[in-house]
């Protein structure tokens, strides 16, 4: 058990570098999700390949991963949206959303009783997140955006764990890239008509920041998100994840001085978060030895 939250706060860490790479591309949020996506569905393939580990899926096995992989698409595309339209600190404390989202679409989805335990600990999440955003108005769209993001990522793992659970983790993955890749080369042309994309094609430092988070943030961090997904309840890792904000905004502090623009309540809202998720992690960690 304690390997899998090991395993869990690792995959936490690795993800708190997307936001700041989301901020750091020049490309289009759409664009730049579709070149993570290619790139990493073109080297797991070679990997796989390489290693003889392809295995034969029938097609709607393939169109249920890719399903999957559609909704972590959606997912990107909304949350460097968010960071674009505002900055990485808002992006990525929208993203302690999910906690909340997964409290309510979980057991409609998987057909089981409502926790009102999770939906107690994510009211602490969401009173953080009214708390942070007393601090400025100028980033609505931006909010907006980020909202949605974290709607979708609730929507996303729980699809993953359920599916995961009938394939092997890396051609699962493959196949989630694939499926993304598909699905937003077909919107791009609808979202062009709402919002021009420009340029498409990566420029200057766009290339190593765009690899670093194929190779590392994309490749190993579903890697790690789907074996985690198959040892620990969904709510739990969503909720976990909640501690990304504290270490994409550390990062953004460094990078691109965000400090300026942060306040008291700021401070308050950021540390309702981490209890939450200490709380949850303390909560379940009880629960299971109680079992055991």
């Amino acid at each position: 058990m304690k390997k899998d939250y090991l395993l869990l706060h690792l995959s936490v860490f690795i993800a708190g570098f997307t936001g700041v790479l989301g901020r750091l591309i020049t490309l289009d949020s759409a664009i730049l999700v579709w070149w993570r996506m290619a790139a990493a569905a073109l080297l797991m393939w070679a990997f796989l390949a390489i290693r003889k580990d392809l295995n034969r899926y029938r097609i709607m096995d393939k169109l249920q991963m890719g399903g999957v992989g559609m909704l972590l698409c959606l997912h990107w595309v909304f949350f460097y949206a968010s960071i674009k339209a505002s900055n990485v600190s808002i992006g990525v404390v929208c993203f302690s959303l999910v906690g909340f989202f997964t409290a309510l679409f979980e057991p409609i989805i998987n057909k089981h009783r409502f926790s009102g335990r999770e939906f107690l600990f994510s009211l602490f999440t969401i009173l953080g997140i009214y708390l942070i955003f007393q601090f400025d108005a100028r980033y609505r769209l931006g909010i907006a955006l980020g909202v949605v993001s974290s709607a979708l990522y609730a929507l996303f793992a729980i699809a993953n764990q359920r599916v995961g659970k009938h394939y092997e983790a890396k051609n699962m993955l493959l196949w989630e890239m694939v499926g993304g890749l598909i699905g937003l080369t077909c919107l791009i042309p609808l979202y062009n008509m709402f919002i021009p994309i420009g340029r498409l094609y990566p420029v200057g430092l766009d290339y190593p920041y765009l690899a670093f988070m194929v190779v590392v943030c994309t490749i190993g961090l579903c890697l790690l998100q789907i074996i985690v997904l198959q040892k620990i309840p969904a709510f739990t890792v969503n909720l976990t994840y909640n501690l990304e904000p504290v270490y994409s905004i550390i990062l953004s502090m460094f990078i691109f001085s965000e400090y300026k623009e942060l306040n008291f309540s700021f401070c308050i809202g950021i540390a309702l978060i981490i209890i939450s998720v200490v709380l949850q992690t303390w909560s379940e960690i009880r629960r299971r030895k109680i079992k055991a």
